[in-house]
């Protein structure tokens, strides 16, 4: 294959566990810029179609050059998502970036009554954005305001669930299949789903199946990407419009796989447990 990044290419990438997407866009925009300085040129645009939370995997687009042009459309196709969700306990991030903050009984679940649940979130619904979200207010980033301990109110969004799946089922977590569309937070969907089960609830895990067309059987895990931009024949167009080759850099997998990771889980992150309040 031939790349042409300036010219527009899209990615698309399984993004890592604990990298944020602006991580992803970086690793691919610093790849392709170190092989166009080499010719010259010393701006590339990249951008990606899409955030995908920290602590999720899965398909995420990334677009180079004139194909920035296409990211609002690309982003605003069906997704689809793979979610686990924990069932009995709350935290402030409504996934596994922040502490446990409350547990609740969870003797009372059924399969069907989580079924009933989630037949209630099928179709057009408002959702409130978890504040630990890219959401700007007042032209801040909302999870930044959330990790300095600013309160933060934000107002729900008209968004379309066309299908919610109960894929595995135990009275301590279930599993979900979710298609939606452009703006659903998985995170503030499994809050929503404890609230209806009379619970708490947050995610732990999720991936992302698919973006419209982009699924995760096209996708490339980090390390093949890197390679791929790193080595994979490159051409730019010279001002009388002759292809010129542009060389390739040089690609060390074990650096990357040593990487660190931007966010971890919390309990990763410290040894000594939380105060948690039980709610009977």
């Amino acid at each position: 294959m031939t790349l042409r990044p300036l010219d527009g290419e899209i990615f698309i990438i399984d993004k890592p566990y604990g990298w944020s997407s602006f991580h992803v866009v970086k690793k691919v925009r610093n790849i392709l810029s170190s092989r166009l300085r080499k010719v010259g040129v010393k701006k590339l645009k990249v951008g990606h179609a899409g955030t995908l939370d920290p602590l999720a995997t899965g398909v995420m687009i990334v677009c180079s050059g004139r194909a920035t042009k296409r990211i609002d459309d690309l982003q605003a196709g069906v997704k689809t998502y793979t979610a686990g969700i924990a069932l009995g306990a709350t935290t402030p991030s409504f996934d596994m970036e922040t502490p446990v903050d409350a547990t609740y009984p969870t003797a009372h679940i059924t399969r069907e009554l989580v079924e009933e649940a989630l037949a209630r979130f099928k179709g057009t619904i408002q959702q409130v954005p978890p504040v630990y979200s890219a959401v700007k207010v007042d032209g801040h980033r909302a999870y930044k305001m959330a990790r300095t301990g600013q309160e933060v109110e934000l107002k729900a969004k008209t968004l379309v669930i066309e299908a919610i799946d109960l894929q595995s089922f135990s009275p301590e977590e279930i599993q979900i299949r979710v298609v939606c569309s452009k703006g659903t937070y998985i995170r503030a969907l499994a809050r929503d789903i404890g609230l209806a089960l009379n619970t708490g609830a947050h995610l732990s895990s999720l991936r992302r199946d698919s973006v419209g067309d982009a699924s995760l059987e096209k996708a490339l895990n980090i390390e093949d990407a890197v390679r791929q931009l790193s080595e994979a024949t490159m051409t730019i167009a010279d001002e009388d419009g002759n292809e010129i080759e542009v060389p390739p850099v040089a690609c060390d997998r074990a650096v990357l796989r040593n990487e660190d990771a931007d966010i971890r889980p919390w309990a990763e992150r410290v040894s000594i447990p939380a105060d948690i309040q039980r709610i009977e």
